[in-house]
């Protein structure tokens, strides 16, 4: 199943058939939009003609039905072009307009006379063709979700790619901070033998070079425990493995990237806080740098 994004766009046009076949009806076209961006839940609106108003349960139903978190926005227009189809009245129609007109206004002196939009109004009222859009509407707006659907599942793609680059870069951030814990047990466990036979020196003698070596390699332990990452590492790496589990599994899987950002977000965060050196605090850093990354994608998918 692919990864879906939440942001897309569609559009479709769509001229009735009944209008297609009539050569002297104006032309009449359907024009349908879908815009959809993030959003925690399935929020829809809609701007329709009055014309459509009676379509909007029947376009609801279909948006829930196949979209489930979102932003959306439906946007339907009736474009009526009567450029091309104007009618050519005959000198005898006018002729007959004009005596209509003279014998109206001898009974009715402030009647207005015909304008040109009225004559042409009168001589094409027979070509007026009516529109069921009940039948229409549904197999547009099915057109234009599926499209929706195709360019959210494209932008899905492009976000799983660049996921999946991060995870990876993560893992190898990982694996340098593994083995930087044992140097710098080894490093401390040194100068705290150090600084006790300095000790011992100061004492002349009066402290055991057992008990010494001992309280040494206590203190070195005690610190090995405090700037242990590996728990840390591993969560992280079992974190890591869920997303990727998620993004070859696809569909909704949004609000549970979301968690386990989160959860990475606070191993990185501990990590920096064990650090000992200068090169831990960078891995921790960058860390949290790709995460953040991820966070903000994450939040536009499905």
């Amino acid at each position: 199943m692919a990864v879906y994004s939440m942001t897309g766009y569609a559009s479709v046009q769509h001229t009735p058939a009944s209008i297609e076949d009539n050569t002297s009806a104006p032309n009449v076209r359907l024009g349908l939009e879908i815009r959809a961006v993030n959003s925690r839940f399935l929020d829809l609106t809609f701007r329709l003609p009055d014309e459509l108003r009676s379509q909007e349960p029947a376009l609801r139903a279909l948006l829930t039905q196949r979209l489930k978190r979102g932003k959306v926005e439906v946007r339907a227009a009736i474009d009526v072009d009567t450029s091309a189809s104007l009618p050519q009245p005959t000198p005898a129609l006018l002729q007959r307009m004009q005596s209509v007109q003279d014998l109206v206004q001898a009974w009715l002196p402030d009647a207005k006379g015909l304008s040109v939009a009225d004559a042409l109004r009168l001589a094409g009222g027979g070509n007026a063709v009516s529109v069921d859009w009940q039948d229409i509407v549904p197999q547009v707006a099915d057109s234009a979700v599926q499209a929706l659907i195709e360019a959210r599942a494209r932008e899905g793609e492009r976000l799983a790619e660049m996921l999946q680059d991060r995870v990876q870069q993560l893992r190898t951030l990982a694996s340098q901070a593994g083995p930087l814990v044992p140097q710098l047990v080894e490093q401390q466990r040194q100068r705290f033998l150090d600084r006790w036979q300095e000790a011992m020196g100061l004492t002349e003698g009066q402290v055991a070079p057992e008990a010494a070596r001992e309280r040494a390699l206590s203190e070195a332990t005690a610190f090995a425990i405090r700037i242990d990452v590996a728990e840390e590492i591993t969560r992280l790496d079992s974190h890591l493995d869920e997303v990727e589990r998620l993004l070859k599994k696809g569909g909704e899987i949004g609000k549970r990237l979301d968690f386990l950002i989160q959860e990475m977000h606070r191993e990185a965060n501990t990590l920096g806080s064990k650090s000992a050196a200068l090169d831990l605090t960078r891995i921790s850093v960058d860390m949290k740098v790709l995460i953040e990354q991820m966070r903000e994608q994450v939040q536009n998918i499905e």
